[in-house]
């Protein structure tokens, strides 16, 4: 039988001699009835509200609809529910959860929504320089938001921790259009910029954006100088380990931590001195390779120190590796001593463990969209990565402080959005309250629960 539809129902195939028939007029249906555990973290951290505090609003307060703080945790909350687009708010601003998050249900004026639409979420986005506009009244304090991300870590902890790891690591972000410092970067092979992410396990430090006609490293001391002096601040005995690959080994970085007591494990490229210095190393592992037909690998103690670049011999550890294929040699460089970590442990379990980042990064810039950088001003497009990082830090927290104890421990961004806050649930305002009638067919009910109940004694902790 084929489909029929009129104005008011659609008619499909029949199954087992009944009718399916379709029509709009199920009430008030949202989707994303899972993003009231994202509101409850957010309660937890005080995090749309401290972002607001990084915006100047000199809006007169009797005239205005929608606050800096109702702006920005749409924003955000949007984002870690997979729309990355303002044009989305046009349709968004209409489904009554997104006024439960951003705990505001109608407009003050019979013709507003509860929530902004496109429009004035984009001036927000399309922000002037602090006292460039008269007419522009929403500012950001661009000194404000990059402190915002380790105070967030440091608020994280109730002890301060032995020792912290911090990894770096620099990712292109593709660009089509005519954007504000845009260059061709040959090594990805295409316009783009070269964003500095620095993390610390999960917990997102800085997410900084630059052009791309610079070295990899190029800020990362200035970058460091702010976030160790901050966390030294409240933890002044903690351990700082830096950990990079050979894009991160630079003269003025290792002096930088060799002077300010941090410890650092680099990668450092290879050159025909130190593969001379593994020759014989590289020579056994090849036959081993050879008679086996598997890998080997020797590992060497070396103390290396360039013709020119560097300003002093450090300790290099040398992997001698070989396939069936041929050599494969790999060198760190890190001011960690023999004693506190050994030759191959050094390589194997600490340095081979900063590949993790490269998944976080992903997160950021594939699921909560930190690649959306279509602005034509380069300040604008800076901020588009602070709110999709923003997203990732609230989904982070989920994650962290609710989900340890379920099958989403570990899970990506991605999963948690799709599996966990992506439930259908039919909403009810009446005078006292508002009721989700959430899917009865959902099927992480145990872990929604679980979730629950952590944020609730959290919660209840900060109150």
């Amino acid at each position: 039988m084929p489909t029929q539809c009129s104005a008011e129902s659609y008619e499909f195939s029949a199954v087992e001699r009944r009718r399916v028939v379709a029509s709009f007029d199920g009430g008030q249906v949202t989707s994303d009835a899972g993003a009231l555990l994202l509101k409850q973290t957010d309660q937890v951290l005080g995090l749309s509200q401290k972002v607001a505090e990084c915006f100047v609003d000199t809006r007169k307060p009797w005239l205005i609809e929608h606050t800096v703080k109702t702006l920005v945790a749409q924003r955000i909350f949007a984002i870690a529910l997979g729309y990355e687009d303002l044009n989305d708010h046009d349709q968004l601003r209409k489904d009554p959860l997104f006024g439960v998050l951003a705990d505001k249900l109608k407009g003050q004026r019979r013709d507003c929504e509860a929530v902004a639409g496109k429009s004035t979420l984009n001036r927000l986005e399309l922000h002037p320089r602090a006292g460039a506009s008269a007419y522009h009244k929403i500012t950001l304090d661009e000194e404000a938001m990059p402190g915002l991300f380790v105070e967030l870590f440091l608020n994280s902890h109730k002890q301060p921790p032995r020792q912290i790891v911090l990894d770096l690591d620099a990712t292109d972000a593709p660009l089509h259009g005519e954007q504000e410092d845009r260059f061709f970067h040959g090594y990805y092979d295409q316009y783009c910029y070269l964003p500095l992410y620095i993390f610390c396990g999960r917990q997102l430090l800085c997410a900084k954006l630059r052009p791309a006609n610079i070295d990899g490293c190029a800020g990362t001391v200035e970058e460091l100088e702010r976030i160790v002096g901050q966390i030294r601040e409240r933890w002044a005995q903690v351990q700082i380990i830096l950990r990079a690959d050979s894009g991160f080994c630079r003269e003025e970085l290792m002096s930088w931590c060799e002077q300010r007591d941090v410890d650092y494990v680099f990668g450092l490229a290879r050159n025909a001195r130190l593969q001379r210095a593994i020759g014989a190393e590289l020579q056994q592992a090849l036959r081993q390779a050879q008679q086996t037909g598997h890998s080997a690998r020797r590992f060497k103690e070396l103390i290396y120190c360039t013709h020119k670049s560097w300003s002093r011999s450090r300790r290099v550890v040398a992997k001698a590796e070989a396939t069936t294929r041929g050599e494969n040699p790999r060198f760190i460089v890190t001011s960690l001593s023999l004693r506190q970590y050994a030759t191959q442990a050094l390589y194997e379990e600490f340095y081979c463990a900063r590949g993790e980042m490269e998944n976080r990064i992903k997160e950021c810039q594939l699921d909560l969209f930190a690649d959306r950088l279509s602005a034509n001003l380069f300040r604008v497009n800076q901020l588009r990565v602070w709110f999709a990082s923003l997203a990732y830090v609230l989904v982070e927290s989920l994650r962290r402080l609710a989900l340890e104890a379920t099958q989403f421990a570990r899970a990506s961004v991605g999963s948690i959005r799709l599996k966990l806050l992506k439930i259908g649930a039919v909403i009810t305002l009446s005078v006292r309250r508002v009721k989700l009638a959430l899917n009865s067919g959902f099927a992480y009910q145990t872990e929604f629960r679980a979730a629950y109940t952590a944020l609730h004694k959290l919660s209840a902790a900060v109150r």
